[in-house]
């Protein structure tokens, strides 16, 4: 199995040549960063925060009881920001608080960043550097000239963008979801805590607040 596979990637070297491989691996890298965001994403309920704007809702109404009870129920990345909000923690604080959950789904995106801008030319530096060996075949046959020669170092030269562009799309496509994904998560969290700090039913604002915070989060 391993001698198989050993052989296949010989064979893609051949071809290919050392670029087609460093973007083998980088492709392999990139696979492994998307699904670990997806894993990320799903373990931190991102997106699903029905509990918490039933929380909100119920606070900004006057029902402190209900929104309490919501509360608890929510599995959200950023329960512990509006229970935080809900002892009329500083605005600021709470914003920060937010913008640090943030910052840990948004780590490996610099990566997929990378990818999508570097792919395409390291699949066009293979290809001039397949041109180059193409031409160099062409002249070392001189007056002989076999235009099959010129033909197969251009195709395989031309591989490596494609190639280069076969990493370089998805990871873009995919960077963009992710990226929408946070933008929209920041004016949640944005709603979330004005509305907590700010309720319209302000009927019970001296109450004392006990501490909500989740353990989880």
């Amino acid at each position: 199995m391993l001698d198989a596979i050993f052989e296949q990637l010989m064979a893609v070297f051949d071809l290919g040549g050392p670029v087609v491989m460093v973007l083998i691996g980088v492709s392999v890298v990139t696979l492994a960063v998307v699904l670990y965001k997806l894993w990320q994403f799903s373990v931190a309920h991102v997106g699903h925060h029905a509990a918490l704007r039933t929380a909100v809702a119920a606070w900004d109404a006057g029902d402190r009881t209900s929104a309490r009870t919501a509360l608890e129920h929510s599995k959200s990345y950023l329960a512990p920001v509006v229970a935080a909000a809900f002892e009329r923690r500083d605005k600021d604080r709470l914003l920060a608080m937010a913008e640090e959950r943030f910052s840990r789904l948004e780590r490996g995106f610099r990566y997929l960043d990378s990818v999508a801008q570097l792919a395409p030319l390291l699949g066009l530096f293979g290809t001039v550097l397949g041109m180059i060996e193409a031409f160099q075949s062409l002249q070392a046959a001189g007056a002989q000239v076999d235009p099959s020669i010129l033909a197969g170092g251009i195709w395989v030269a031309l591989l490596t963008t494609a190639v280069g562009l076969v990493v370089a799309m998805p990871t873009a496509i995919l960077l963009s979801w992710f990226e929408a994904r946070m933008e929209a998560e920041r004016v949640v969290a944005d709603t979330f805590v004005l509305t907590a700090l700010a309720p319209a039913n302000r009927a019970d604002a001296s109450e004392p607040v006990p501490n909500m915070i989740p353990a989880h989060g």
